[in-house]
């Protein structure tokens, strides 16, 4: 069992996993919207300029696996006071599914939004607990409004594309969107398969990306002694 962390106060309990937050970033932290109150206060935001994250865990199934659903559980608690702890005043925190999150940062243009994500992924690589799997980080895509859309749906896809793009490139990074042809996954996936996929991210409350991520990283690790 690891040491719990006392998440009272502004900082962490145990700053020799976590240390302080940045002095520029004490606020008054945001509440963790569940999904749907989340879309509700993106729809709230009108047309305003604003960049939307999509984040989740690398190889986070590796930890539930060897420490526990506990222990992940821990891990996410981690996760939303590092969020709510490091973002600006104004900023919108929802848990989307699992381990996947998304931020709103009203009138922030994509690229501060990268050089703040960038300090968040930093932040938990140094304090990281050492007994939590190697390949444990965070990966964040970044969309803004109206450079890359502006419906939510719209903007979200762009988004979960970027987070997809800094999986390929090595994970535990953040990556903006790039605008690229897109193949459509039915070119690839059978409409049973389309159709049981919908069925799950529907059961589970996830995105059907974030299951489809999931599987890639089971694959993956499958076959690592391939690589």
């Amino acid at each position: 069992m690891l040491p719990s962390l006392n998440m009272t106060g502004g900082h962490w309990g145990r700053p020799d996993l976590f240390g302080p937050f940045p002095r520029r970033f004490s606020v008054a932290r945001p509440a963790i919207l569940s999904r749907t109150p989340f879309e509700e206060a993106f729809e709230k935001l009108g047309s305003a300029p604003l960049t939307l994250a999509v984040l989740d865990l690398d190889h986070f199934k590796v930890l539930n696996d060897q420490l526990g659903h506990t222990e992940g559980d821990r891990v996410l608690k981690v996760v939303e006071r590092l969020l709510s702890g490091s973002l600006p005043s104004g900023s919108v925190v929802g848990r989307i599914g699992g381990d996947e999150y998304a931020v709103i940062l009203p009138e922030t243009a994509a690229e501060t939004a990268l050089i703040l994500f960038d300090e968040v992924i930093r932040h938990f690589q140094i304090h990281r607990d050492p007994q939590w799997p190697r390949g444990l980080g965070l990966s964040v895509g970044l969309a803004a409004r109206p450079a890359h859309a502006s419906e939510y749906a719209e903007l979200y896809r762009a988004a979960d594309e970027a987070l997809l793009r800094a999986k390929r490139e090595g994970r535990s990074r953040a990556c903006i969107y790039v605008e690229s042809k897109m193949v459509l996954k039915s070119n690839y996936y059978p409409k049973s398969q389309l159709e049981r996929l919908a069925k799950l991210s529907a059961a589970l409350g996830r995105t059907e990306a974030s299951l489809l991520r999931e599987a890639l990283d089971d694959l993956i690790e499958k076959y690592r002694g391939e690589l």
